[in-house]
């Protein structure tokens, strides 16, 4: 998976903007061949899957 460095500035998703210091993420690199993706918070695992319909959904 390949995601920034941390010595190339982070892409704006929205604007570009490099000095936003958003982090910018190819949802298909994160998810994979299947659309899935598991992300964890404090303990807690979250699902990040695509839908048929090519939408995000988080879940828990």
């Amino acid at each position: 998976m390949s995601v920034n460095a941390p010595d190339k500035p982070a892409t704006d998703a929205l604007t570009g903007d490099p000095a936003a210091g958003v982090p910018h993420y190819d949802v298909h690199q994160l998810t994979g061949s299947d659309g899935r993706a598991t992300i964890a918070l404090e303990g807690q695992v979250y699902t990040l899957r695509i839908t048929r319909a090519n939408k995000l959904i988080l879940t828990k």
